[in-house]
Formats: structure tokens, C-alpha cells, sequence
């Protein structure tokens, strides 16, 4: 699978392919923070998470102190990103999702690239990540983006750092 891949801020319209996506292929656990009730994409699942990205569209300057975003793909929305801010202003965490169908072809590498970079320009210093230590494709992803990877307080996740210096491309010289 080849093509551009964006990360476009989330409107109706594309929170809406987004849902769409996440109920077509992913399953609940892994696109959103648990729901009660029966398992799989209920009613009530999905409203949940119309609510839950509608509440962070004001975006890292807003009252949730969180932004997130499609992942796009030849136009096609096949995921979401995040950032949110954690120990100060400086500090930002991230994490993803990517449908199933669109896993393995780079678009992670990609748009954790491109999130990364978003960091950076909102003015953090630091930028973290958790992954489950089993998570291999994950765990690829981040180090092909340069984490640095450390076991994560005695539990079965990983976290990766950034120093987000190290990600904006330098001045040109005599400038």
C-alpha cells in the first residue's frame, strides 16, 4: 500500500469516516478507553467515542490539554493519533491506532513521524509513549522513529522517549 499519509484535525466528516473505520476494523479495546456494557460496537460504544474525540477538538491549548487527529491514507481515513499534555507543558504523550487492514504497510512509521514533528512545533521537550512489551509491530515502529525504550515501572509496558530537539531539522548554517 503506498500513498501519502496525513494527519488531518478531526471535523464531523471525518470523525464520522473515522467511527466508520473503527467499527469496520478494529475492535473497541483497541481505538478507545473501556465502555460498560455488552461487548463489541454498541450504540452506546459508538456515541462514546463520537463524544470522547468531539470533547478534545479545542486541541492541546484546550481543557482536556488533548488533540486528536485522522490518519489518512490516499484520502482515506485508516486511523487516529494523539497527543496530550503530562508533566507540564513540555511533555506530551502519544499514542495511535491503525485498522487492521492498514497495518504493516508503513503508515504507523509514517504517522507517528509526522505526530512527533507536530510535538515538537507545539513547544514540547519531551514526548512519551506506552506499548505492551509483546506489541512487536509497535515496538518496530518506535524504534524506527529513534525511542529510546525502557521497561515501564514493573508492568508488562514499554515507554519510549523522544528528545523533540533531536526531531526538527537544524537551521541552515549561516543563518
Amino acid at each position: 500500500m503506498t500513498g501519502p499519509v496525513r494527519l488531518d484535525h478531526l471535523d464531523e466528516e471525518r470523525l464520522g469516516q473515522l467511527l466508520a473505520v473503527a467499527v469496520a476494523d478494529a475492535a473497541p479495546e483497541e481505538v478507545m478507553p473501556p465502555v460498560t456494557g455488552p461487548p463489541g460496537w454498541t450504540a452506546a460504544r459508538q456515541e462514546a467515542f463520537l463524544a470522547w474525540h468531539r470533547a478534545r477538538r479545542a486541541g492541546l491549548p484546550g481543557p482536556l490539554r488533548e488533540a486528536t487527529f485522522a490518519i489518512t491514507r490516499q484520502q482515506d481515513v485508516v486511523g487516529s493519533a494523539r497527543l496530550a499534555v503530562r508533566d507540564g507543558q513540555d511533555t506530551l504523550e502519544t499514542g495511535m491506532w491503525l485498522a487492521r487492514s492498514h497495518r504493516g504497510h508503513g503508515t504507523g512509521t509514517a504517522a507517528l513521524r509526522m505526530v512527533l514533528l507536530e510535538a515538537a512545533r507545539s513547544g514540547a521537550r519531551v514526548v512519551v509513549a506506552h506499548t505492551r512489551a509483546h506489541n512487536t509491530a509497535a515496538l518496530a515502529v518506535l524504534r524506527r522513529n529513534g525511542a529510546t525504550l525502557t521497561p515501564w515501572e514493573g508492568t508488562a509496558e514499554v515507554r519510549a522517549v523522544w528528545e523533540t530537539a533531536a526531531l526538527l531539522p537544524s537551521p541552515p548554517s549561516g543563518v
